[in-house]
């Protein structure tokens, strides 16, 4: 045998794309779960009670369930076109081989300042909460600041040694958290009224229903992330049953968990306290008296922040690694680490931006530019999908999972993104038109200037037939 031969005997059975060294196949469903649910489980500890500051605490739920149903049909979606499309990059690789190479590119970046600029609220978030908590126990030198940026950096490092270390540690850590918010709901006897007391607090519509459709744009944040289980699409042992299984139980515990945070800090504090809270259910364990609760949900808190900035530092950088395997970003971006068999380069690059916007900016508009950014991408899902079922019926390539109702959930889908608009409209207008024109100028510069170094037949590595109609 040659050398050569031997070695290419010796080489990876899962090489993609072509690569010298690939992305290894080594994650499991419960990876998948913790990824989803990791990054959104932030959600139920902060953020969400901004929609109770929009129109109260009864259009804080209608936004929960309402979000709730549109992300059912983004899981639903995603399931089936990704268990298909079962490669790095997410929605990134759907829109480049179903839809075409600028959308593409637009998917690519609103999926990379989604999960940045989410990862920077989540070390806001941990950095605020050590700087109360050590000012509720004496120490009033804490700051916040260096707890941010050493929280970027950790995550950063533990995601550049290796996927299956830094998804194992965000199962441990989001199981935890969940687990508090379970701990507190018993530990407030919903049963009784001898702690709760929702009715003295659940004062209806105060703005009206002007007010519930504002909420809509922190509804969001309940589940804001749940598709970023298809970032490890290329890292999963079987896609098939992996992607769609971990994606819908985690819809299921987010649709829990949101559903018992909500009931929790209504029934405890005042929708005017509520809505303006930046840390609301460790308030909620406050108001308890019980040391043991604050204690758990301390720790809760601080570990759904790092689960879910673990989880977006885990999915910008697979989404900008592919972008720069494929050359819509320069190529040196699609290396892979020749020990850790991790996109290196991405994660590194992205640590600096996130950095900026947490040490920068104020919690509420990098959560909206997270929101945009994540509405814009909802918003290609419905057209990606009556795509995909038009140039490929289901008679014609397999696919791992095959959603019901459709075309049901795509309309849905894209009925609630218009009315999030608006609701994003009448509180963030100026933030809205700023990201559309960057958007806009991002197009411009990839359709007339980095366009011309991508490799098209590259690009499409799924053996498919040639589509219905071509």
């Amino acid at each position: 045998m040659t050398a050569a031969s031997e070695s290419a005997a010796n080489a990876p059975a899962t090489v993609i794309h072509g690569e010298k060294i690939s992305l290894l196949r080594v994650l499991g469903p419960a990876h998948v779960w913790a990824l989803g649910v990791g990054i959104v489980l932030v959600g139920e500890f902060m953020g969400w009670n901004f929609a109770v500051g929009k129109g109260g605490a009864l259009a804080a739920l209608i936004a929960c369930w309402t979000a709730g149903l549109l992300y059912t049909c983004v899981a639903m979606i995603d399931s089936e076109v990704t268990s298909t499309v079962a490669a790095a990059g997410g929605q990134y690789a759907q829109a480049k081989h179903i839809v075409g190479p600028l959308m593409a590119f637009n998917v690519g970046l609103f999926l990379v300042m989604a999960y940045t600029m989410l990862e920077a609220g989540n070390a806001i978030t941990a950095g605020y909460l050590i700087q109360t908590v050590g000012g509720m126990a004496g120490f009033d030198a804490v700051q916040d600041k260096p707890f941010i940026v050493l929280t970027i950096l950790f995550l950063a490092w533990l995601n550049y040694r290796g996927v299956y270390a830094t998804l194992t540690f965000n199962l441990v850590i989001t199981a935890i958290a969940f687990v508090s918010i379970v701990v507190l709901f018993l530990g407030v006897r919903p049963w009784s009224t001898a702690v709760l007391k929702p009715n003295e607090f659940l004062v209806g519509l105060p703005y009206g229903w002007l007010g519930v459709v504002a909420s809509l744009h922190f509804g969001l944040w309940f589940y804001l992330g749940i598709e970023g289980t298809t970032q490890a699409a290329e890292e999963v042992r079987s896609p098939a049953r992996a992607l769609p299984l971990g994606t819908m139980l985690g819809m299921i515990t987010l649709l829990i968990a949101a559903t018992m945070t909500w009931y929790i800090c209504v029934g405890l504090m005042p929708w005017e306290y509520l809505g303006q809270a930046i840390t609301p259910l460790f308030d909620a364990a406050r108001m308890t008296d019980s040391t043991f609760l604050m204690v758990f949900l301390f720790v809760g808190t601080i570990f759904s922040t790092l689960a879910s900035a673990n989880g977006c530092i885990n999915d910008a950088s697979r989404a900008w690694f592919s972008m720069g395997r494929d050359r819509y970003m320069p190529i040196w971006f699609g290396a892979v680490h020749p020990k850790y068999r991790t996109p290196f380069r991405s994660i590194v690059f992205l640590v600096p931006i996130a950095l900026i916007f947490a040490l920068g900016a104020p919690l509420d508009q990098v959560i909206t530019f997270s929101i945009l950014s994540g509405l814009l991408g909802y918003t290609f899902m419905p057209i990606n999908m009556i795509l995909f079922r038009r140039k490929w019926p289901l008679d014609t390539i397999k696919r791992g999972y095959v959603h019901p109702f459709h075309p049901l959930p795509a309309i849905v889908l894209f009925i609630l993104c218009a009315v999030t608009y608006f609701a994003v409209f009448l509180g963030y207008g100026t933030q809205l038109v700023a990201m559309m024109v960057f958007y806009i100028v991002a197009s411009a510069w990839f359709a007339f200037h980095r366009y011309k170094f991508v490799r098209r037949g590259d690009q499409f590595t799924m053996p498919w037939p040639r589509p219905r109609g071509y």
